[in-house]
């Protein structure tokens, strides 16, 4: 049986260590280190969220709002405990922290090549966007994404 809790600042080894052996997942240099991962959690107390299995952290999930929006990032659960229910127990979980926020819409953005996670976003009902396009700037050229092999 897995639990279902808030991430805290504690967990980020962790976290850290299972994002690693995501393959196909995108790593932040800054953004994901410690202190931008401790940052985003204290901005952010008790949106975002991890699943644990006989005590080892087997899925996690970056929630935030910016007051308006919710926003999911970095949504995973390793390999070995996929098709369980995990990933749908975490979103509930990280959209009932938004509804107590009065955060009344969600998005996320999954890599089109990640055909795991559409399937899985599908799956559960959410509603994939075509009427829009999605733009960045980077601010920081030293944040940069590195992609698990």
């Amino acid at each position: 049986m897995e639990q279902i809790r808030s991430m805290t600042p504690q967990d980020y080894d962790e976290v850290h260590a299972l994002w690693m052996q995501i393959s196909g997942f995108g790593i932040r240099s800054m953004d994901d280190s410690r202190q931008g991962v401790e940052r985003f959690l204290a901005r952010n107390p008790g949106c975002s969220v991890v699943a644990l299995r006989d005590g080892r952290i087997v899925g996690s999930i970056l929630c935030g709002h910016d007051g308006r929006r919710g926003c999911l990032y970095h949504v995973c659960v390793h390999p070995d405990f996929r098709k369980q229910g995990i990933g749908k127990a975490m979103v509930v979980f990280a959209m009932e922290a938004l509804k107590r926020e009065q955060i009344n819409k969600v998005s996320l953005i999954a890599f089109t090549r990640n055909d795991i996670g559409n399937a899985f976003w599908k799956e559960i009902g959410w509603t994939k966007r075509e009427d829009l396009n999605y733009y960045d700037f980077v601010l920081n050229e030293e944040n940069i994404t590195a992609f698990n092999q």
